[in-house]
């Protein structure tokens, strides 16, 4: 593309997906399968307008959504809300990983696409999108239940899961020969994640004074440099760029400027994140989506029943009712940005063409249905209610309500009226995740 129009296409695929979220936020819908359907319908493959015909022009702009999307993440990041949940959450969240994470491997096996390809799959059907989570909790009102601090718990573990995963599936879907350089190229990578984490325990005093500035020009500039390098280096080393990124933002969310640096790249996150999806979409065939309906509607189906199973499980660990049971196995419904990282690295990969258009839906069709039987969970509870033997009594001990967690300030892409506050810790993950 010349220069006026890349510019052009920039501008259109900002606006389109400026316009596309405000319509989702009208009738409660989240913003990121709203950006992928602007990229399907402006991309060469819809007929009408085309703002862009090459995905690939996009590439540095979507890259960098990643990176972003990560690093805030890892700012948002709460260790302490794991080690506060103690055994119980760690059991929980393992559990819903194990149910979720094991089916989306067994359902690749029985798809029958490919080892490679069904490893992927698993972290597809196994992972939620903490966006959409926190979206349905703060629309549902739900901020303050019993239940919610375990809602959040699971998506801390699952955190913790995706960097040892990612860290584990690149040198496996790059196409290492060998079992040998499969398991270099692992010890580089977790090697690298190790000093992270090292430096991240006990490095943040250091780290806080060095990129300590009262300018808020020069911060951005410091963080951004430090989560681009690492994220580079990450790729050089085999590591996912992005984890990289991650790594870097959970150092910096312990030192004193974190506060600053996390309100300042909201709307850098936010901007090139929907690039991200955007261009996601862009690559999408959507013949290709018919092709794969099938599939897709078992994976939901499946999804769906593995999470009743993993809230059950929940339920019954923490003597909950089947309200609360309802309420944890459809808000932990929705997948989104995770999925999409994958589905971009199967590309780059050369895994099997079926994995994009596959994802794309699994993504479009949860993020959709999740939010809207979330809202009806009652009638899910009424339905447990009916089959009482899987879960605790009237009569038994009422689990202990925890503290709602603290409100913070609205985030910058809010709507100044908008009352109802964002959660810390975990559930600030108001963004894409």
């Amino acid at each position: 593309m010349g220069h006026a129009d890349t510019l052009l296409a920039m501008g259109g695929a900002f606006v389109a997906a400026a316009v596309l979220a405000r319509l989702g936020r009208r009738i409660g819908l989240p913003t990121i399968p709203l950006f992928m359907l602007a990229g399907i319908l402006l991309g060469p493959h819809t007929p009408g307008l085309v703002l862009v015909r090459d995905a690939h022009d996009f590439e540095m702009l979507s890259a960098l959504g990643l990176v972003l999307l990560l690093f805030y993440l890892g700012l948002e990041f709460q260790l302490d809300d794991l080690r506060s949940g103690g055994r119980r959450l760690l059991a929980a969240g393992g559990v819903y990983l194990l149910l979720n994470v094991g089916a989306g491997l067994g359902f690749g096996f029985a798809l029958g696409w490919g080892l490679r390809e069904a490893l992927v799959l698993s972290g597809v059907l196994g992972i939620s999108s903490s966006a959409i989570v926190t979206k349905v909790l703060v629309d549902s009102g739900r901020i303050g239940r019993p239940e919610t601090r375990l809602i959040l718990g699971v998506t801390v573990v699952e955190d913790i899961f995706l960097a040892l995963y990612l860290a584990a599936l690149q040198p496996v879907i790059s196409g290492a020969e060998g079992m040998g350089e499969t398991i270099l190229q692992a010890a580089k990578a977790f090697g690298f994640l190790l000093v992270l984490a090292i430096a991240a325990r006990y490095g943040t005093r250091l780290i806080g004074r060095l990129i300590a500035v009262r300018d808020n020009e020069l911060l951005v500039i410091s963080f951004l440099g430090a989560a681009i390098l690492v994220a580079g280096v990450s790729e050089v080393l085999g590591v996912v760029d992005a984890i990289g990124a991650f790594m870097v933002g959970l150092i910096l969310a312990g030192t004193p400027s974190g506060p600053r640096i996390r309100r300042l790249v909201h709307p850098l996150r936010d901007a090139f994140a929907a690039i991200f999806f955007l261009a996601f979409g862009l690559a999408i065939n959507p013949a290709d989506l018919l092709s794969v309906a099938g599939p897709v509607a078992a994976a939901v189906a499946l999804t769906v029943a593995m999470n009743v199973i993993a809230g059950l499980f929940a339920a019954r660990l923490y003597r909950y009712g089947p309200e609360p049971t309802a309420n944890i196995a459809t808000t932990l419904l929705g997948r989104g940005e995770f999925a999409l990282i994958l589905a971009a690295m199967a590309a780059t990969a050369g895994l099997d063409g079926r994995l994009a258009p596959f994802i794309a839906s699994y993504v479009l069709v949860l993020a959709v249905l999740g939010p809207i039987l979330a809202g009806r969970a009652h009638l899910l509870a009424r339905l447990l209610e009916a089959t009482r033997a899987v879960l605790p009594r009237r009569g038994d001990r009422p689990p202990e309500r925890p503290e709602p967690p603290e409100p913070r300030e609205p985030a910058d892409d809010e709507p100044a009226d908008d009352e109802a506050a964002e959660p810390s810790g975990a559930a600030a993950r108001s963004g894409p995740r």
